[in-house]
């Protein structure tokens, strides 16, 4: 522990009285910045104990230790000497700077802080992002070890010596926590740069924005621009921005999914990445969890990011129109709203009733429609249905499973004969316009 550790000292003078500040003590020594002691070590508060001899040498060999430690990292760790020439440049700018503090740190420990921050404040900003923290852990070891193997020899007194090893040894922790604290607010900043940069390519896809752009930001911020992606939409859980990115992406790293996760006024915007097999129901319900009290829609899976604008435009029509059905379930598929869509006007989930329920009937010949709306208009009485057509009430089951097969949709489930009977409507709505 240093003197300045203790608080402040007692005076030197057995007088007691102080030795004016331009003044020298008896035996010669200069004791402008307090008194000395006998041996010729500084001994006050706050003030190194090493000789002033001995911090000269260390400031005219800061320069070759500096450079000692340089070649001694390049011995060391190839990736090192793969670096830029520049990123080289810097990391000897950065040793020599702490290198070359050290003898001011000697002189006064209480600047300790301000000393070995500016040691890697001296460096560019590029650096660590070039040089990750664990190589800079590397690095500034080696230098450590460089600078306690060369620093007894810079002793100009043997009483020097041990204090000048203790020194180094407390200068070094110092030199790693600085090293710390510039690699975490590196992190900080990069942290909110890439929040930024995540709320441009999930605004991006709402809006539809150029693919170029919006794939060379997702790239970098590490996404699969092959992985299949998911847009889900609902409330935010809070109005809290901070606690409502963090809630979402710790919910979907639990799931093992990558998100994108955007705040869009009061709508939460989450783009996720999988296929269809892998975004399971229960991944679906986990994440849905995150969301805010409300429905929670999500759109088709799409092949790759490029193509998620068509996800989000589909989540939210149906975010528009899930009003319509009081009893979705939580989060629901926006394929699962078009009837709702569709009657709210939505063109696109027009088409895919026309495509899903309409065309495959057409195709099959006329007797699947006509049985399908005989069977719709008495209810779903299966045998009402069969004396409307007369035929056997088997023929009518029969026809009923080929409505199946072909659309997916089951008459006799009462969600599933809502999208049928719509389909139909929607279909001969598009027929008297020509367009079917």
């Amino acid at each position: 522990m240093t003197a300045a550790e203790h608080g402040p000292q007692p005076p030197d003078n057995p007088d007691g009285h102080d030795t004016p500040d331009h003044q020298n003590a008896p035996d010669g020594h200069d004791t402008r910045d307090g008194q000395n002691a006998p041996d010729g070590q500084e001994s006050h508060g706050g003030r190194s104990r090493v000789s002033a001899s001995t911090l000269r040498r260390l400031e005219h060999a800061s320069g070759e230790l500096a450079t000692a430690s340089l070649a001694e990292m390049e011995r060391r760790y190839p990736w090192f000497g793969r670096l830029p020439a520049d990123q080289r440049a810097s990391v000897l700018l950065v040793t020599q700077t702490g290198v070359g503090h050290f003898a001011d740190w000697l002189r006064d420990p209480r600047e300790s802080i301000r000393l070995t921050a500016e040691a890697f404040r001296s460096a560019p900003r590029e650096l660590a992002r070039a040089v990750s923290l664990r190589q800079t852990v590397e690095l500034v070891r080696t230098a450590i070890d460089v600078f306690e193997q060369r620093l007894p020899t810079l002793a100009a007194a043997d009483e020097d010596r041990a204090e000048l090893v203790a020194a180094g040894m407390r200068y070094a922790r110092e030199i790693a926590f600085a090293a710390a604290t510039v690699y975490a607010g590196a992190a900080e900043a990069r942290g909110a740069w890439d929040a930024r940069l995540e709320a441009l390519v999930v605004d991006g896809i709402v809006r539809g924005d150029a693919e170029e752009s919006l794939l060379s930001r997702a790239a970098a911020l590490g996404w699969d621009l092959s992985a299949q992606a998911t847009v889900m939409i609902g409330n935010p859980p809070s109005e809290d921005p901070t606690a409502v990115l963090y809630g979402m992406r710790s919910r979907a790293a639990r799931t093992g999914h990558g998100v994108l996760v955007g705040l869009q006024g009061s709508r939460l915007v989450v783009v996720v990445g999988g296929s269809d097999s892998q975004l399971s129901d229960a991944t679906m319900q986990r994440l849905a969890d995150a969301f805010g009290s409300g429905p929670v829609v999500a759109g088709p899976t799409v092949p790759a990011l490029a193509e998620a604008h068509r996800s989000a435009t589909e989540a939210l029509s149906a975010l528009r129109a899930v009003v319509a059905w009081p009893s979705a379930p939580r989060p629901v598929r926006s394929t699962d709203l078009l009837p709702e869509r569709a009657l709210a006007g939505d063109p696109d989930a027009e088409r895919q009733l026309i495509d899903g329920v309409v065309r495959p009937l057409v195709a099959s010949g006329g007797l699947l429609i006509e049985t399908l709306d005989a069977y719709l208009d008495v209810g779903g009485v299966l045998e009402a249905a069969a004396r409307q057509l007369f035929v056997h009430p088997n023929t009518v089951r029969y026809r009923l499973r080929r409505v199946t097969e072909l659309t997916g949709h089951v008459p006799s489930n009462p969600r599933d004969s809502l999208v049928l009977r719509i389909g139909l409507a929607v279909g001969r709505l598009a027929r008297s316009r020509g367009l079917l």
